[in-house]
């Protein structure tokens, strides 16, 4: 899968303060439920053949003291341990010396949940 990176200027002074005092269980039920969104956004916008791959996605919500994560993961892979998914994203050699086309379905799905997830922590750092 694709990793969400941040970069920044400054300090985080302000997040540190909320991340310390914030409620965590609340963090989690809000990743949770964008989590559940995110499933949901990407088992839609996964192409079908058998159907394995669109049924096969999962999220993990953590929190702690400094951090919290929101991952996104699908367990259908291949005989030697490749996730389907990132094959169907980025295309894939055949056997027989082709090349399938990647179809960009994961960023398209995931990015309205992302904006809603980043709007929605924003409001709890200005407003807990």
């Amino acid at each position: 899968m694709g990793v969400v990176t941040i970069k920044h200027r400054g300090n985080f002074k302000n997040f540190e303060k909320f991340a310390t005092n914030y409620d965590r269980q609340k963090l989690l039920r809000i990743l949770e439920g964008y989590g559940r969104e995110g499933v949901n956004a990407l088992r839609s916008a996964t192409p079908v053949d058998s159907g394995l791959t669109r049924d096969s996605w999962g999220y993990r919500a953590s929190v702690s003291p400094r951090s919290f994560f929101l991952i996104f993961e699908n367990s259908n892979l291949t005989s030697q341990g490749t996730p389907v998914a990132i094959l169907i994203q980025y295309g894939h050699a055949t056997k027989d010396g082709g090349f399938i086309t990647g179809t960009d379905f994961i960023n398209p799905a995931v990015r309205p949940v992302f904006d809603r997830i980043a709007n929605a922590i924003w409001k709890e750092v200005i407003n807990p």
